[in-house]
């Protein structure tokens, strides 16, 4: 799992130092912009400033001079240097003490200040109150306890103690938690409550201890058996740990990589996986840190810088090797400073775009759809992998520098067919799921062509719906791809949606004759629909004869089922229709009944023509030896319900032709419409002897008529019931005595008293008596009540009248109206009740003065 992530580059490869004894060597370093502090164990400090050079081939080198030094006589080691550039000083550590240098000549500070009995110390980079002429610092003293100074240019101002339970050798701060390692233990510190957490021991005698922060208040620790601990100020780790070398000498870390040196090797860990990924030879070192985003290692007499290799590099070296993963979180993690959020985001997507590439080409398919989506692929990259499939007309040309080196699918696939069909399904799916989103503008004709290829070829649903709807398919590229998979349907779809109505109704009607086969056809049905929508009235004609001749009845629907937005066409026109459909009755009759009963259509000759044609259909049936009843009520019903609904055909034409046969209902009817009353009411009473029906023709008839008419009616079906002449007449005793007892009858009852036979008793009328002695009263009592209401209002409105009258409206030359202010030059004029006179037209509303604005009453008077 290697990876080049650094260069180790010389700084300073024989520093002279001050002394030349065998055991005289660098013990520590601080780099602070261009200045270089070293620290012997001969108790010198060593100034040189050094400057990065990045060679025309991109090689870094570093140039240094020395500046001075300063021997601080205390014949010992110097442990630690930290530099302050705020304040232009650099604290250093020797001899448990901390003193204050002047970073230029490296004199001391006037004053003197110092912090003795001091095991370490480290910088706050996270003050609470932070200003730019003071640093905070935190001290480990070699009795058991921290303390908190604020540095200025020349003293330490003392603020707070932290006691611990052991004294502490080693410190990082995250305020306000220090982490600290003790004698036997590491602990967590929370500064401001002064609580002690106990994490975990450590060996003492054969490790040192190690404390460097990774993250907001977190920590990364040298634990037990050469592992890298992360700890939160929780006390808990939120990763798995690392997995280091024994006998570490210093850690560091500069993200996502924990840089590790020991007395061989410099290893370098992600911090995103914990997994080691690159090993640089180093002996004899002696202190690593990265200072401001730089990491320099010692040894005992030279200075290096492990000097980052572009992150873009390392992700594509990662990219290169096929770890997917790794180079993605590397990209999406690495120290990008320097870098726009655009440019980052463009090179990231660039990434994710090859990392979708090689997952495409390890058949990794669902990481391969979201790498696609997700990097915002232009689609056609993906589709001139399947040789064919891109438009002919296409000018696509891959991106340069290219983003993988696959040829086509059938490189990848050498010749397994169902790999193959795994390749095309893939596409299919990615063509799916970006159609219609923001990455699929521009590339419309691409997608969609490409998906009718797969659709054709796969045979899936979605075939016709991407042709139905609006699709960027063209002809040149998708006909033959469409007739070799057999996809006929779709075709004559594809010339519909190019316009090429003609070559589409060939096709289906090819398809409908069996000449050629396509499950997916709907039949007879679709086609009749769509001639039925079709604006080219030529074409239709072409196919009308045909289509009436496998089914007239729903072949007429391409004449019915017209749109009602179509405009007037002389090869639409009824009467032309009419004549053409006489070859196919059972087409004539439904158009005929499409123009009456749908179209309201009130043309004698089409009302006749259908009165005829039901007519001749009812005889037709009746003359079969073999026709079922039913048949035979089903078309009589239609007649009858025509005959009834119609008043515009010819009736004496029908008349004719019912009387021929025994159609008394038909012909009661046709009486009807002749007001020949008598002769229907006779039919269906003494014919028929329905008196049911009898009794719905005077309520049929009667409809929407005044009463005199309703009354008429049912006089005559009474004196019908009533005939003398009759030779069953005792039998229309009954109907007559329920005539006059049904409520819905409407009768004068003098009228009905005079025709009565003198024989019937009184009482087999007296229900009819008492209703029509109520109904009189209730009609008596009516006009009296009314009678006297209207006399009631007339007295209200001529003492109105008397009232308006009583006040006078002088109108003179000089009178203005009170809206407009505009003499009076007509007789006219409106006064309101509050005496305001207008105009009649600037009168706007009789009930609102005009003036003041004030209701009056709408209540009429």
């Amino acid at each position: 799992m290697s990876i080049k992530a650094f260069e180790l580059v010389p700084v300073i490869e024989r520093i002279k130092l001050m002394s030349e004894k065998a055991k005289t060597q660098l013990d520590c370093i601080d780099v602070c912009g261009k200045n270089l502090y070293i620290g012997t164990s001969d108790c010198f400090v060593v100034h040189y400033t050094i400057e990065e050079r990045t060679q025309p081939s991109g090689k870094v080198t570093f140039h240094c001079d020395k500046i001075g030094h300063k021997y601080l006589a205390l014949k010992k080691p110097i442990v630690q240097i930290k530099s302050a550039s705020a304040l232009n000083r650099i604290m250093v550590l020797c001899d448990n003490t901390i003193s204050m240098l002047n970073m230029l000549d490296l004199e001391p500070v006037m004053g003197g200040a110092k912090i003795k009995g001091v095991n370490c110390f480290c910088f706050n980079e996270n003050p609470q109150n932070s200003s730019p002429f003071s640093v905070e610092i935190c001290v480990a003293l070699r009795k058991k306890q921290l303390q908190f100074y604020t540095v200025t240019e020349d003293k330490f101002i003392h603020l707070r103690d932290v006691s611990l339970s052991e004294p502490a050798v080693e410190l990082d701060l995250d305020s306000p938690f220090v982490c600290v390692a003790m004698t036997s233990q590491y602990s967590m510190i929370n500064t401001d409550t002064g609580y002690e957490q106990s994490l975990f021991p450590y060996d003492n005698e054969n490790s040192r201890p190690l404390i460097k922060r990774v993250g907001k208040e977190e920590f990364l620790l040298g634990g037990p058996s050469a592992l890298g601990m992360f700890v939160t100020s929780d006390g808990i780790s939120q990763r798995p740990p690392l997995q280091w070398s024994d006998n570490l000498a210093s850690i560091s870390y500069l993200h996502p990589y924990i840089i590790a040196m020991n007395d061989e090797f410099i290893t370098v860990h992600s911090i995103l996986d914990q997994q080691q990924k690159q090993t640089i030879p180093f002996q004899g070192g002696v202190y690593l840190e990265n200072f401001d985003g730089k990491v320099f290692i010692a040894s005992g007499r030279a200075v290096y810088s492990l000097v980052p290799v572009a992150w873009e590099k390392q992700v594509q070296a990662l990219l290169a090797d096929k770890r997917v993963t790794e180079a993605l979180d590397l990209a999406k993690n690495a120290n990008k400073s320097g870098l726009s959020r655009d440019k980052i985001n463009k090179i990231y997507k660039r990434f994710q775009q090859q990392a979708a590439f090689i997952e495409f080409s390890q058949q990794k398919f669902e990481e391969a759809l979201e790498l696609f989506k997700s990097g915002e692929t232009d689609a056609r990259e993906v589709i001139c992998l399947y040789p064919k499939f891109l438009p002919s007309n296409s000018s696509f040309t891959r991106c340069a520098p290219p983003l993988h080196e696959i040829a086509d699918i059938n490189q990848l696939c050498r010749g397994n067919e169902d790999l193959i069909m795994q390749y095309k399904d893939f596409l299919c799916s990615y063509l799916e799921e970006i159609k219609g989103t923001k990455l699929a503008v521009g590339y419309k004709q691409e997608i969609d062509v490409a998906l009718l290829k797969l659709y054709a070829e796969l045979n899936t649903e979605g075939l016709i719906p991407l042709i139905s709807n609006d699709s960027g398919c063209d002809l040149n590229d998708c006909v033959e791809w469409l007739e070799k998979y057999k996809r006929f349907h779709a075709l004559g779809l594809l010339y519909r949606l190019h316009s090429d109505h003609d070559k589409a109704l060939g096709i289906w009607q090819k398809l409908a004759n069996g000449d050629i086969a396509d499950e997916s056809f709907p039949g007879l049905p679709f086609l009749i629909d769509y001639l039925s929508n079709l604006s080219d009235h030529e074409l239709v004609w072409k196919y009308v004869d045909w289509v009436l001749s496998k089914d007239p009845e729903a072949g007429v629907q391409i004449f019915t089922n017209r749109p009602a937005s179509e405009p007037p066409s002389e090869r639409m026109r009824p009467d032309t229709i009419i004549d053409y459909l006489h070859r196919f009755p059972e087409a004539v009759i439904s158009y005929l009944e499409y123009l009456i009963f749908q179209k309201k259509l009130e043309k004698e000759k089409y009302h006749t023509h259908l009165a005829v044609l039901y007519l001749d259909s009812v005889l037709q049936l009746m003359k079969e030896p073999n026709a079922k009843k039913e048949q035979i009520d089903i078309a009589r019903s239609k007649l009858r319900h025509m005959l009834q609904m119609s008043s515009l055909y010819r009736v004496q034409l029908i008349l004719g032709k019912a009387k021929e046969t025994n159609m008394h209902a038909e012909c009661a009817i046709l009486y009807g419409k002749l007001e020949e009353h008598d002769k229907a009411l006779r039919i269906l009473v003494h014919k028929l002897k329905d008196y049911g029906a009898a009794e719905n023709y005077c309520m049929v008839n009667s409809n929407g008529k005044d009463s005199v008419v309703r009354k008429r009616l049912f006089h005559a079906l009474l004196n019908v019931y009533l005939d003398p002449s009759y030779e069953q007449k005792d039998q229309l005793i009954k109907p007559a005595v329920e005539l006059l007892n049904n409520n819905v009858a409407d009768f004068d009852t003098v009228k009905v008293l005079q025709s009565l036979p003198d024989s019937w008793s009184v009482h087999i009328i007296s229900q009819f008596l008492s209703r029509a002695v109520r109904k009189s009263m209730n009609l008596s009592r009516n006009t009296r009540i009314e009678r006297m209401m209207s006399r009631g209002e007339n007295l209200r409105v001529k003492q109105t009248s008397i009232e308006l009258q009583r006040e006078f409206v002088t109108m003179n030359d000089d009178r203005m109206c009170a809206v407009c202010n505009r003499a009076f030059s007509d007789p006219t004029f409106v006064r309101y009740p509050n005496g305001v006179v207008t105009h009649v037209h600037c009168a706007k509303n009789r009930h609102v003065c005009p003036v003041t604005g004030k209701l009056f009453s709408t209540k009429q008077s």
